[in-house]
């Protein structure tokens, strides 16, 4: 063999050249070794030796290099056959039995189109076995009991809990030992956090009219401090409406006190649209016509414009001793208080002026010059320690990659339905989920982080803190925030919120999980036959779930279980107990509960069970034409009626072209699902980063986190989002004090912009992008 390979080298290359020979010797001067190559002609010629470079010579004779050739003996041309027949041989064998492995080797799984429930195909996964889906749901439901609930509710109920105190301290523990108990690896995340409190010493109170004086329990946390006075002015809900209202009727808002009604909006917004009318204070009542709480009951929440540690705005409070003094731009520069309902009788009673629209329905005045009234507001500023606590069950194909559930823990009195309920299901759901990974061989191919939170009702301060913490960690790992709080809160209504990414997990979640009390399928008891009429809403900035959608980029969702059209009178208040739930609920509440907690663990076990995460990018496409057509519209008349508005080279065209890059993208993003093999763990964890990769390149990288956090274009809240530029059209068109043409021309821009950074990102590979989109 060795002569025929010498024989073919020579056939093939003429005379033999030098060969390469490799010596490994050890180098004495360190451990490695080297590599020490030495060329010759052959073995006399490196003995014998013919001076330096005549091993370089391969044709000695001078010869030509033809009549060497030429010159072969019949022995070596035999040689030379033999080994070529036998080369020949050897190849055809080694093909004959790779071809013969490719017609026997299975076949992949079809490629199932993407954003359909289809039944998942029965294949291994190399690192986790794929369980049916049936079984998976059928297992949860097994998991979940009134009794165990029951348990979990006396167990968790605290009559003072608020956040950092010692009734907080020991519901972290409690929690975070059931953890433990589930076999858990739990953390913590502590957080040193300021939030005003009311006064420990003297009070807040108000003067009417120089004799009435009252000095309410209830508070307002973060709040203007101080004293002013001014004329009394009722504005009904304080929405934007109203106020426009007021001011047709030729109310100066300026100075003035406003007196409003709790509900519709958050305490938050009825402030910042008083204080955008230069109101120097705003009173807070609950209406007997929307709550049954009783004459002396009083309210309390917060008025930030935002949510977190407005100290801190746009980075976490480990420790305030890092940081200069600083504010959020969402903190209120007036003063803000609540009052009971009879504190609230009485100044309306004694109102003078105009008569008030009927559908008011108030005590028919609005108010005059007449009726002066002194607010005072002394709030101290407190830090305090929180705990956030977390337990994970990791997944064992993509454990970076994860869903978080959360609840959370405190409240200001004993806040059965804000945060007890919530805080139980998460408990249960990791109980049930962990049981169903040790016992049941459920192996999800996704982590699951549970996760219990501290001063939510400060404004989402301990949630929106840990995403500070670690935005960009989490912004590329967790793909969806599926929030507990508030979620049984009656029994006759059912209501939905969440980002368009999970619209259509959503509907599918709402056929699958029937309902603990009727026996029936959410979809069908609630949805009329049209789910987003009659089940979807808003995602609201006072839900949890809100800053990890416009923050953070996370597709969320939150859901309750509601009495109709009216809310929930206990929220806010210390008469949240487990007897006034029962109430509303008709004593169901354990039934609702095995419900609720069948709804979020439907929606991440179908996350993490999946191969392709079910998220539906059809929904942005349709929201954002919706929006750009508005803003086209608008463009249009302003051009066509007041050309010296905006100059003629504005184009929605710009704006038009990268909404429809997003829609093509997404469809490629299509295309390349139904042509891949999902099987292949590798494709598929890319597949699954470009959608995760939707939400966050929708946050706007344009404006800063400290000022504007909610950041998401769509979504979010500033001058930055597509409402913000439809706003600023109309602005134009009336010649609005505020309207401002070369501003709204860079926000145009930028806008576009963004939109096609998420086109472009959404279309994968860098080299695709012209082709595709």
């Amino acid at each position: 063999m060795d002569q025929a390979r010498s024989t073919i080298s020579k056939f093939l290359n003429g005379e033999p050249h030098s060969y390469t020979r490799f010596n490994l010797t050890q180098n004495m001067e360190g451990d490695n070794s080297q590599v020490e190559m030495k060329l010759s002609s052959d073995m006399e010629e490196e003995v014998g030796g013919n001076g330096v470079g005549e091993h370089l010579n391969h044709n000695p004779t001078n010869k030509p290099y033809m009549t060497q050739r030429l010159r072969r003996s019949p022995k070596n041309l035999c040689f030379m056959a033999a080994a070529t027949l036998l080369i020949f041989i050897i190849g055809y064998l080694i093909g004959y039995l790779v071809h013969r492995k490719k017609d026997f080797a299975p076949t992949a799984a079809a490629s199932t189109v993407p954003f359909i429930d289809a039944a998942p195909v029965l294949q291994e996964t190399g690192a986790a076995p794929l369980m049916n889906w049936d079984n998976v749901k059928s297992l949860l439901a097994q998991k979940l009991s009134a009794a165990k609930f029951e348990a979990v509710f006396s167990d968790l109920s605290s009559t003072n809990h608020r956040a950092g105190s010692p009734g907080d301290e020991v519901l972290w523990n409690k929690v975070f030992n059931k953890f433990i108990e589930y076999g858990m690896d739990p953390w913590i995340d502590r957080h040193y956090v300021k939030v005003q409190d009311p006064p420990v010493s003297g009070s807040n109170r108000f003067v009417f009219k120089g004799g009435l004086e009252e000095r309410p329990d209830g508070f307002l946390s973060y709040s203007e401090n101080g004293e002013v006075t001014g004329a009394v002015v009722y504005a009904h809900y304080g929405q934007d409406k109203d106020f426009m209202m007021l001011q047709n009727k030729n109310f100066n808002l300026s100075g003035r006190v406003v007196l409003l009604r709790a509900g519709r909006i958050s305490f938050a917004e009825k402030v910042a649209n008083a204080a955008k009318l230069n109101a120097s204070a705003v009173l807070i009542y609950p209406d007997p016509t929307d709550y049954s709480i009783g004459d002396n009951t009083p309210l309390f929440g917060h008025v930030h414009m935002g949510s977190g540690d407005p100290y801190t705005p746009g980075f976490p409070s480990f420790n305030h001793t890092q940081f200069p003094p600083v504010q959020s731009s969402g903190l209120p520069k007036i003063v803000a208080q609540t009052i009971t309902t009879a504190m609230a009788t009485k100044i309306l009673r004694q109102l003078q002026g105009q008569a008030a629209p009927g559908e008011w329905a108030c005590y028919n005045k609005l108010g005059n010059d007449s009726d002066v009234i002194t607010v005072e507001v002394n709030n101290v500023l407190a830090e305090k320690k929180i705990y956030n606590v977390f337990g994970v069950i990791k997944g064992l194909v993509d454990p970076d990659r994860y869903v978080v559930i959360g609840a959370q823990r405190d409240a200001w009195g004993p806040g059965f339905a804000a945060s007890t309920v919530g805080t139980s299901i998460l408990v249960e759901l990791a109980r049930s989920i962990s049981d169903m990974v040790k016992n049941d061989e459920f192996k999800p191919r996704r982590s699951i982080v549970f996760a219990s939170w501290s001063a939510g009702e400060y404004g989402s301060v301990g949630a929106t803190e840990w995403l500070e913490g670690y935005v960009s960690s989490l912004s590329m790992k967790a793909f969806t925030y599926i929030n507990l709080d508030g979620v049984v809160t009656g029994h006759k209504a059912f209501k939905v919120a969440g980002s368009p990414l999970m619209h259509n997990l959503i509907e599918n979640t709402l056929n699958e999980v029937d309902s603990a009390t009727k026996g029936a399928s959410l979809y069908s008891r609630f949805s009329g036959g049209n789910w987003e009429s009659n089940v979807l809403e808003p995602l609201k900035m006072d839900d949890a779930a809100y800053p990890f959608l416009a923050f953070s980029g996370i597709s969320s969702v939150s859901f309750r279980f509601t009495s109709g059209s009216e809310d929930y009178s206990f929220f806010g208040t210390k008469l949240d107990t487990r007897e006034k739930l029962n109430s509303v609920t008709g004593n169901q509440v354990p039934q609702l509960a095995i419900t609720a907690s069948r709804f979020a663990g439907h929606m991440a076990l179908r996350l993490v069970h999946d191969h392709l995460l079910q998220m539906d990018l059809v929904k942005y496409s349709r929201l954002m034409r919706s929006q750009v057509s508005q803003i086209n519209v608008k463009v249009k008349n302003i051009l066509r009626m007041k050309p010296q508005v905006l100059p003629k080279a504005l184009k929605v065209v710009w704006l038009a072209s990268a909404s429809g890059s997003y829609s093509r993208a997404s469809q490629k993003l299509a295309l390349d699902i139904q042509k891949s093999d999902l099987e292949n763990i590798a494709k598929c964890r890319l597949l699954n980063d470009r959608i995760m990769s939707v939400e966050r390149n929708f946050l706007s990288p344009y404006v800063s986190p400290k000022e504007s956090p909610f950041r998401h274009i769509l979504l979010g809240s500033g001058p930055h989002t597509l409402a913000a530029l439809s706003n600023h059209l109309d602005f134009l068109w009336t010649d609005h004090p505020e309207a401002d043409a070369d501003l709204f021309r860079n926000q145009f821009a930028l806008a576009t912009w963004t939109i096609q950074g998420c086109a472009n990102s959404l279309a994968g590979d860098i080299w695709s992008l012209e082709k595709d989109i």
